[in-house]
């Protein structure tokens, strides 16, 4: 789901709420030299090193030593996974996130389209709660509110919330950050309110667009990222039924065959890359290039107008309804597969992933759609739950890891 706040502004009427180079092959190598360089962020610390050599040789730490090293950083290696469960039509994944001491349980949106971890809370109107979880600060121990700060945020379906923070514990699959900045809505527009399973958002695009004021705050994986045993977080979406967010691991039981990487374009705070062209059904693949984010926030695919135009030429019956807002096809019609391309590789939609959903009895929507006017293409969970992705900050600048996986 894409946010447009504060500095950000994305003209976007998403449809649908929900709303690199490739791996080298192994080669035989001979001999051969590695120089060493200095780290020059490495910071000496001697029980650290000790530690490590009786780690090394499966050695238990002296419990002074355990002590010493408990609080030091580089030890504080972690990873994780969270079931995210689909509502109807994959319209959208919630996860389940625990907050608080002792922790209460939310289940959220999470969108790799915005920036803030904002919750339903006990601040809000009961006339604006329609049997959602309700993060309540006054239950928990360990939040803190953050004086003089607040937030509002704007998606591009016209949702919106605001309110104020507190800093709490947060723990996702797992995964725990003490301190992260939990946004508490005090209120939130009609289609939050009456979306009754889903208890906030998430969000897992860069910091740098989070909305909270005066001081921007960082999303939960920025917070963690250095602790992760990988600095990464994947996604492995399913159709119809659940799937799964990692942290800090790339499971490679999740997918079949290379990660072929491409690099990331964060300056306007999101997971955007470059695709390399198209295909639909059995035509040959047509190199087209075009800028696109992944955002596990929209539930639908939305490409460049000619490219969606060439697509449903090819879908018996479709049309472009301007009372749905978008192309739609006989529900009897089997729409072809759609293949888009990153770097080398290439990525097929399966037509049935495209047969979104009926708006009658007879007719179905598209769960592929124009990006007329957004500025960018969006790759939503149409494409998403396509490929296994990996959203990498392990290597120094973002990049997008996509891998084909049995579906």
């Amino acid at each position: 789901m894409v946010a447009s706040a504060g500095k950000l502004a994305v003209a976007a009427a998403v449809v649908g709420l929900a709303t690199a180079t490739p791996t080298p092959p192994k080669t035989k190598v001979g001999t051969f030299s590695v120089p060493q360089v200095k780290n020059p962020g490495f910071k000496a610390h001697g029980p650290a090193q000790l530690a490590r050599t009786y780690l090394k040789y499966g050695t238990k730490l002296p419990d002074g030593l355990a002590k010493t090293i408990a609080d030091f950083k580089v030890f504080r290696r972690d990873s994780g996974s969270a079931k995210t469960t689909p509502e109807q039509y994959d319209i959208q994944y919630l996860t389940p996130v625990s907050i608080g001491t002792p922790a209460q349980q939310l289940n959220l949106d999470f969108d790799s389209g915005s920036s803030d971890l904002w919750v339903f809370s006990t601040e809000l109107p009961s006339s604006s709660v329609n049997g959602q979880a309700q993060y309540d600060p006054s239950k928990s121990s360990s939040s803190k509110e953050l004086s003089g700060a607040s937030w509002q945020i704007s998606y591009g379906d016209g949702s919106s919330s605001s309110g104020d923070v507190y800093t709490d514990t947060v723990t996702v699959g797992g995964v725990t950050f003490k301190s992260q900045a939990v946004e508490a809505a005090k209120e939130v527009s009609s289609q939050f309110q009456s979306d009754t399973n889903n208890d906030g958002l998430l969000g897992l695009a860069f910091s740098s667009i989070n909305t909270v004021t005066p001081t921007a705050q960082k999303t939960f994986f920025d917070n963690i990222a250095s602790d992760l045993d990988t600095a990464a977080w994947t996604a492995d979406l399913k159709y119809h039924t659940a799937g799964t967010y990692d942290f800090g691991v790339i499971d490679k039981s999740k997918y079949t065959g290379d990660i072929t990487y491409t690099d990331v374009d964060n300056s306007q705070g999101f997971w955007s890359f470059t695709s390399t062209g198209y295909g639909i059904g059995n035509g040959s693949f047509k190199s087209s290039s075009f800028a696109g984010i992944a955002d596990t926030g929209t539930t639908l695919a939305l490409l460049p107008d000619t490219i969606v135009k060439a697509y449903y030429k090819k879908v018996s019956g479709s049309k472009l309804d301007s009372s749905q807002g978008g192309y739609t096809f006989p529900c009897s019609t089997t729409p072809p597969d759609f293949v888009f391309g990153v770097e080398g590789a290439k990525f097929t939609i399966p037509g049935k992933f495209i047969n979104y959903a009926p708006v009658d009895d007879s007719t179905c929507f598209g769960g592929i759609q124009s990006d007329s006017d957004i500025g960018f293409s969006i790759f939503g969970d149409v494409a998403l739950k396509a490929a296994f992705v990996v959203f990498d900050q392990s290597t120094g600048s973002p990049r997008l890891g996509w891998a084909s996986k049995d579906l």
